[in-house]
């Protein structure tokens, strides 16, 4: 089921949703301060790609905050907004709502990502 369920995610969302974050990463990379920032990104990325059967355990501290709140003002909040709208666009038919779920799991991990660890369900 897990694999199924990447696979339909990853044509009818997913891909939009990977690539955004490879985007971001991609501008945070531009300067030498944002590079960590951009690696994290890229790493998430594969997360954003196929979510089925992924967890994420948040594992932060001050460092984390700290860069968690530079990414909340600069490409967080828009990150985290397109998600949640997917994901209620998902939500409203009953075959939809596993999507809109995975949706809504991307957008809390779009708002603090740093100190985000993904780990396979159990």
């Amino acid at each position: 089921m897990k694999t199924l369920g990447n696979v339909i995610w990853f044509l009818f969302g997913g891909i939009v949703s990977g690539l955004s974050w490879i985007f971001y990463g991609c501008l945070w990379c531009l300067t030498i301060v944002g590079i960590p920032i951009g690696v994290q990104c890229f790493k998430l990325s594969k997360m954003s790609f196929f979510p089925f059967g992924k967890e994420v355990k948040y594992e932060g501290g001050t460092v984390s905050f700290l860069v968690n709140v530079l990414w909340f003002l600069f490409s967080g909040m828009e990150m985290a907004l397109g998600n949640f709208i997917c994901g209620c666009l998902f939500c409203v038919t009953i075959v939809g709502i596993p999507f809109g779920l995975q949706f809504f799991k991307l957008a809390k991990l779009s708002l603090a990502p740093f100190g985000a660890v993904i780990v396979d369900a159990e």
